[in-house]
């Protein structure tokens, strides 16, 4: 078997998870094994060795796998503008902006992207994980699938189909699903996986009983609810409010309409000493400590929808009483006095102002950076690592006090009384010092033990290997494992 393909019933049924997992499961018994997504929609991202953009759940996937991402592991990505169109990302650098009509069109030129990505990827790994998107019973989507049925089809591969039984009607699910795909399509889905049980397996095995026997497919496991289980989402916001066990630090996030690249928040999150608060819309601003102006995509119109949620008003309040404020990427760009859009990059073209806090402008120009990168904090010695993923470029007098020095290039602001910190750097958070250190000019006093995130994915994968290990059926496994 050179290529497995997981698909799911609905999003988020468990596709990543399962494929992050078995990536690991099989790097663990020796396999030469890579991820695949032929598409994803996703505004979490990471950025590859050689400088292109992925999918951040196909980077996890890759670290699981033992091996370094590759552009080849996601060649399609959307990053979602509006409602109704996305920046194209192709082998890692923007193809243009497309509005849904014009991609569903343009998806027969994105499949020989796909085809020769996962051929070039084939060629330097014994066995591909591939990863659908969505459902494969979208029949809408069907003309000119890349990202599910279309793929496995054209290049012969079986196909586990994944479904999340905490959501309810799990058999309605996978029976749906079977029934709605074609003659060829049925028989190459060679197993089912149910996800996130809980409670007494022998309560399920009738059912289970009864699935195989209606549509012939064997029931190839049934993964347990790894309560806790936190690793890179691909895009939804699943965090929910932190609960420290020692709350030193109230942060409160926006969850913009457009928040990118969210995944800043997990070490925070993680925190034993830090409480993170996600605000949606038309949920009143509790108190905070620090409010944390996240990532976007589309930073003007989510600028513009913090205003009509009364964020600006809340921000100006929390500073007068002391508090403090700290943006990232698309967040330290609403920071500045403007924002200057006039080839429409991110939506319309024209400049709005932003929230005036610190003394700079910052204009989209063509031209994403994409970057990993290492330095430390300005004025101390304290090591940070990140990875840069924006449009703008930012200018003015706010830029001399900055947060970062980046091997001699500087990054971010910091206001003159230090209440407004801005930075472009993505996972800032992540490493444990730089955790520390940036939680101390937030206000956070006292001892903190920071999080190691890497530590922590690495446990994570782990611990989802051996769940994977414990509940799939090893006859399933062992074609996998090849020789």
């Amino acid at each position: 078997m050179a290529t497995l393909m997981i698909q799911g019933t609905t999003s988020d049924a468990g596709k990543s998870t399962l494929v992050a997992g078995l990536c690991r499961l099989l790097a663990r018994r020796g396999v030469s094994v890579a991820p695949f997504k032929p598409q994803n929609m996703a505004l979490n991202s990471a950025v590859t060795p050689e400088g292109g953009e992925i999918g951040r759940s196909t980077a996890l996937q890759a670290l699981a796998a033992g091996v370094a991402p590759h552009c080849d592991m996601n060649p399609v990505l959307l990053k979602p503008e509006t409602d109704r169109g996305a920046q194209v990302i192709l082998d890692g650098r923007v193809y243009g902006h497309m509005d849904a009509l014009d991609y569903h069109a343009f998806k027969r030129q994105a499949r020989e992207t796909v085809l020769s990505a996962w051929d070039r990827l084939s060629s330097r790994h014994d066995l591909i994980i591939a990863e659908g998107a969505g459902s494969p019973a979208e029949i809408n989507l069907r003309h000119n699938d890349i990202a599910n049925m279309g793929f496995a089809e054209a290049v012969d591969c079986p196909v586990w189909l994944v479904a999340d039984i905490d959501r309810g009607g799990v058999f309605a699910q996978l029976v749906g699903t079977l029934a709605l795909l074609s003659d060829s399509e049925r028989a190459r889905t060679t197993g089912l996986v149910i996800n996130r049980f809980r409670g007494d397996l022998a309560l399920l095995e009738p059912g289970l009983d009864w699935l195989t026997g209606h549509t012939g497919k064997p029931v190839l496991g049934v993964l347990p609810h790894l309560n806790g289980l936190l690793l890179d989402a691909e895009d939804g916001l699943g965090l929910t409010q932190s609960a420290a066990e020692a709350p030193g630090l109230r942060v409160v996030v926006p969850a913009l309409p457009r928040i990118s690249n969210h995944t800043d928040l997990d070490a925070l999150h993680l925190h034993p000493r830090v409480a993170l608060t996600l605000v949606g819309p038309g949920r009143a601003i509790p108190p905070a400590d620090v409010i944390l102006l996240p990532g976007s995509k589309s930073t003007a119109s989510d600028l513009a929808w913090l205003r009509r949620e009364g964020w600006e008003a809340a921000i100006r309040r929390h500073l007068r009483y002391g508090g403090r404020v700290l943006g990232i990427c698309g967040g330290f760009q609403m920071l500045g006095e403007a924002i200057d859009d006039p080839e429409g990059l991110e939506g319309e073209p024209g400049s709005v102002p932003g929230l005036g806090l610190l003394a700079m402008r910052t204009r989209m120009v063509a031209g994403k950076q994409l970057r990993n990168v290492r330095g430390r904090l300005a004025g101390e010695d304290v090591a940070v690592s990140g990875y840069e993923i924006h449009t703008g470029v930012s200018d003015g007098p706010a830029l001399a006090r900055p947060l970062l020095d980046l091997g001699g290039r500087p990054d971010g602001a910091v206001s003159e009384d230090g209440q407004v910190i801005g930075t472009y750097l993505h996972g800032v958070f992540d490493e444990a010092p730089a955790a520390a250190a940036l939680l101390a000019r937030l206000g956070l006093e006292g001892e903190g033990a920071a999080v190691d995130l890497a530590a922590h994915r690495e446990r994570q994968l782990d611990r989802l290997a051996d769940a994977l290990e414990a509940s799939l059926d090893p006859a399933a496994v062992r074609p996998l494992l090849g020789g």
